[in-house]
């Protein structure tokens, strides 16, 4: 058998035994902001629009891999003043392996605001969400198919397990903010589910629980009448052994917002990150480009990544929470 071919069968036969024992890690999104209900839950119902917040944010991780990761998500959240806070749901969809995995979510969120003084607001978040992953096992290749010369060609004598399990998660947060200043703290995964498809108890075979930390402020530049700030922020993630360090600002000039940032894990410098966006009336749309700048970046060069919202008006005074001048990609 010619060394290529062995190269592949070995590399296919170890992609398909690590789908089943890696230590997962939830999706991201480079536009934190952008998604606020799944960054922190006690976002829920802190919209500027009193008849609620429509997000809808699309992700492709490293296209030149054939679709290899892609990541969907919808949500909706309203204030309610008899609620003394805000409700939101949250639909995601993420699919690894060109359909290889899929995992898809529904969350139902509260959040309770704390009006502390005149200007600090702060909002506690709780959310329940129930999980469902699906795997492809006619996609993966285990050894005893090969054959020497022919290559996948047996029938494998692996147990083969449902190919689809459900499960609960929850998550909590806790927000705070000015008019100039505001940061949170998330943490997700707060049971640290089982999600093996053998059910099994082995390390490794758990949701990691998920801190999310993020901060920052709105500085004016000029006079207020040029509707011109910049808004340094940062997000520090911690996931098991994963740690990640977002750092950049946004730049926004009336209805048009630009952005860079830069992201680090460790060990490794990950990506260089671009947004452009708008924000017209109660619409807003935003595009970022990682770059990716790790040794991944031989084949896999960078990642796309759109956000849409829609912030419904209303003609009652009442349902308008304290106004949050948080970035909104």
């Amino acid at each position: 058998m010619k060394k290529s071919l062995l190269k592949n069968i070995v590399a296919a036969l170890f992609s398909g035994i690590c789908m089943l024992s890696v230590q997962a890690q939830d999706p991201e999104f480079t536009q934190f902001y952008g998604n606020p209900i799944y960054t922190n839950p006690a976002f829920a119902g802190a919209g500027q629009g009193c008849g609620g917040r429509i997000v809808i944010n699309y992700r492709n991780q490293w296209p030149s891999l054939s679709r290899t990761y892609e990541t969907y998500s919808a949500s909706f959240d309203r204030h309610y003043d008899n609620l003394a806070g805000g409700i939101g749901l949250l639909v995601t969809s993420d699919v690894a392996g060109v359909g290889l995995l899929t995992t898809r979510t529904v969350s139902g969120i509260y959040s309770y605001e704390i009006p502390v003084n005149r200007e600090l607001t702060v909002r506690a978040g709780v959310q329940a969400s129930f999980y469902q992953k699906s795997i492809d096992f006619s996609k993966l290749r285990f050894s005893d198919q090969i054959e020497p010369r022919a290559g996948f060609v047996n029938q494998t004598q692996e147990p083969i397990p449902n190919n689809t399990i459900s499960f609960p998660n929850f998550s909590t947060g806790v927000l705070a903010y000015t008019e100039k200043y505001y940061g949170g703290l998330a943490i997700h995964n707060l049971i640290e589910p089982n999600q093996s498809f053998y059910r099994s108890t082995a390390p490794g075979s758990n949701l990691p629980r998920r801190y999310t930390l993020h901060a920052g402020m709105t500085i004016p530049i000029g006079s207020r009448k040029d509707n011109f700030t910049i808004s340094p922020n940062i997000l520090f993630m911690v996931q098991k052994q994963f740690t990640q360090l977002n750092f950049g600002f946004y730049l926004n000039k009336s209805s048009f917002v630009t952005g860079l940032w830069w992201r680090q894990t460790r060990p490794n410098s990950d990506a260089l990150m671009v947004l452009i966006g708008f924000k017209t009336g109660t619409f807003k749309f935003g595009y970022s480009y990682d770059l990716t700048v790790s040794d991944a970046r031989v084949a896999a060069t960078g990642s796309h990544e759109i956000s849409c919202g829609i912030e419904l008006k209303c003609n009652s005074r009442s349902n308008r929470p304290r106004m949050l001048t948080c970035p909104d990609f």
